[in-house]
C-alpha cells in the first residue's frame, strides 16, 4: 500500500511540474549560457530509438544511432547522459510523440531533457524522425525528419545535434568542424585531418618529412603549414579538394601560418630580412605587408575575430612575451606579464580571451587571459607538458597537445579547463592541433 501511495504521490508532483509549475521547474536554462565558467551539466535522457520493421539489421542502426546521439552530446560538456538502466519506460513499446509519452517516467529519474527517434530502413534508403523535449514543460522543443542514404546515421546525428544546441545556445555548435594535427605514425611528422570528435582520422601529408604548424582557413578550404620536404622549412598553401597548393620559399625560415578571419589572406613568420619578423601575405603567397618591425624575434602570429587584431610572440623585452598589435593604428601593447616564457597565442572566436601555452617553474601549460590582461587563469595542471591551444568555433572548447601519458597525444577541455579527456588514439605522437571553423558540406 506505502508503495502505491508514493507511486500515486510522484505521479502527482509530476503532472504539477508539467502543467503548473513548470516555470520553477525549467527556470535557470532556456539555454544554455557557454560563457558560464560554473555551467551546470544538463541530465539528458536518450532513449533506444524505435525501428517500424523490427529487422535485425533496422534495431542495430537504431541501437549504434541512439549510442551515438550520447556520446556526440556528451562531448560538448554541456550534458549528464543519463544510465539507461535507470530508464521506467520501454522506448520500444512507448510512443515517441508527446501525446504518448509518460513524462512523469522521466522527470522522476531526473531527466530534464528528453531525445527519442524511430528510423526506418527500406531499400537504400534511411529515414530517422528525431525529437528533443523539455520532459518538466512537458512539450517538445525541436523536431526534425531526414531522410539519406544507408549508413547516413552519423552525418544525421550531427545535423540533429546541431539543431539541439542552437535551440539551447542560440548557435550552431561544433559538429560541422575538424582538426588538423601532426602525427608520426607514418614514421615521419606528416598532418592527418580528423572530425570534431577524432572520429574518422585521414593523412593529409605525404611529404616523408617534418612537416608542422597546420592552420586553416576561414571557409575550411585551405590549409596552410610549414614542411622541411625540400631540405628547408617552406610555407605551402594547399586547397583541400583541389590539391592544388602555393610554396612560399624566401631565404630562412617560413613559419607559423595564421589566416586572417573571412578574407584570402595570412600572416606567418619569415627570416628573409635577417630577423624573425611577421609578414602578410595572399592566399596564393604573395607577401603584401611587413607587420612587425623590432629587433629581436616576432613570430606566431594569431587574429581576433574581426581581423582588426593580431596577437603575436616577441623576445623584444628579453624573454617570449605575448604582445597584441592593432593592425589599423600600428599600437603594439605587451600582454603577458607573468612567467618568463609566454608563447603560441590563440585568440578565442568571441574575441575576449586568449589562450596560450607558459612555463612554470620548468612546465609547460595552457593559461588563459583576456584580451586587457585581466582574469588570468591556469587551465591544465601536470608534470608534464600542455601546450599547442585551440580553440574551437563556438568557443566552448580547447585543444590541446599534452605528454601526460608519456607520449604526446591530442586532450580536449571546456573553456574553463573542466572535463579534460584525450581525443583520439594512434601510433606515434600528436601535437600541433589545430581546429576549423564549422565546414558546412
Amino acid at each position: 500500500m506505502l508503495k502505491k501511495l508514493f507511486v500515486r504521490v510522484l505521479y502527482c508532483v509530476a503532472v504539477i511540474f508539467c502543467f503548473e509549475g513548470s516555470h520553477i521547474a525549467f527556470a535557470g536554462y532556456d539555454y544554455i549560457d557557454i560563457t558560464n565558467p560554473f555551467l551546470r551539466k544538463i541530465p539528458v535522457a536518450v532513449s533506444y530509438f524505435k525501428t517500424f520493421s523490427g529487422n535485425f539489421a533496422e534495431r542495430k542502426t537504431a541501437q549504434e544511432a541512439s549510442d551515438l546521439f550520447s556520446s556526440t552530446l556528451e562531448f560538448t560538456g554541456y550534458f549528464k547522459m543519463l544510465d539507461r538502466a535507470a530508464f521506467l519506460e520501454d522506448a520500444h513499446s512507448s510512443g515517441t510523440t508527446a501525446s504518448n509519452i509518460k513524462f512523469y517516467n522521466w522527470t522522476s529519474i531526473g531527466a530534464e531533457l528528453l531525445i527519442t527517434g524511430a528510423i526506418l530502413e527500406n531499400a537504400n534508403r534511411l529515414e530517422m524522425e528525431l525529437r528533443l523535449y523539455d520532459t518538466f514543460k512537458c512539450k517538445l522543443i525541436v523536431g526534425k525528419k531526414y531522410k539519406s542514404r544507408l549508413g547516413d546515421q552519423r552525418r544525421i546525428v550531427r545535423r540533429f545535434c546541431s539543431e539541439i544546441i542552437e535551440h539551447l545556445t542560440g548557435n550552431r555548435g561544433i559538429f560541422d568542424s575538424r582538426i588538423a594535427f601532426v602525427s608520426t605514425g607514418s614514421g615521419h611528422k606528416e598532418i592527418y585531418i580528423c572530425d570534431f570528435d577524432g572520429y574518422n582520422p585521414k593523412r593529409f601529408t605525404f611529404n616523408k618529412n617534418i612537416t608542422l604548424s597546420p592552420a586553416w582557413s576561414s571557409d575550411g578550404r585551405c590549409l596552410a603549414f610549414t614542411s622541411y620536404l625540400r631540405g628547408h622549412p617552406d610555407l605551402y598553401i594547399k586547397n583541400l579538394t583541389q590539391k592544388s597548393g602555393t610554396i612560399v620559399a624566401k631565404k630562412g625560415i617560413n613559419i607559423t601560418p595564421a589566416w586572417v578571419p573571412n578574407r584570402f589572406e595570412l600572416a606567418a613568420t619569415f627570416s628573409f630580412s635577417g630577423d624573425q619578423e611577421i609578414y602578410m601575405l595572399t592566399g596564393k603567397g604573395k607577401i603584401t605587408k611587413r607587420l612587425t618591425i623590432n629587433k629581436g624575434i616576432d613570430s606566431s602570429p594569431s587574429w581576433s575575430p574581426d581581423g582588426r587584431k593580431m596577437a603575436f610572440v616577441s623576445k623584444r623585452h628579453g624573454t617570449p612575451q605575448i604582445y597584441i598589435k592593432d593592425v589599423g593604428s600600428g599600437h603594439v601593447s605587451r600582454l603577458t606579464y607573468q612567467g618568463r616564457y609566454n608563447t603560441e597565442p590563440a585568440w578565442s572566436p568571441k574575441g575576449d580571451k586568449i589562450a596560450y601555452s607558459g612555463m612554470c617553474k620548468g612546465e609547460i601549460n595552457i593559461f588563459v587571459i583576456s584580451v586587457d590582461g585581466r582574469n588570468l587563469m591556469r587551465l591544465t595542471e601536470s608534470s608534464y607538458d600542455n601546450e599547442s591551444p585551440s580553440w574551437s568555433p563556438d568557443g566552448s572548447l580547447i585543444l590541446f597537445s599534452s605528454t601526460r601519458k608519456g607520449t604526446a597525444g591530442i586532450y580536449v577541455m571546456t573553456a574553463y579547463g573542466t572535463d579534460q579527456r584525450r581525443l583520439l588514439s594512434m601510433p606515434g605522437e600528436q601535437t600541433n592541433p589545430a581546429w576549423s571553423a564549422n565546414i558546412y558540406r
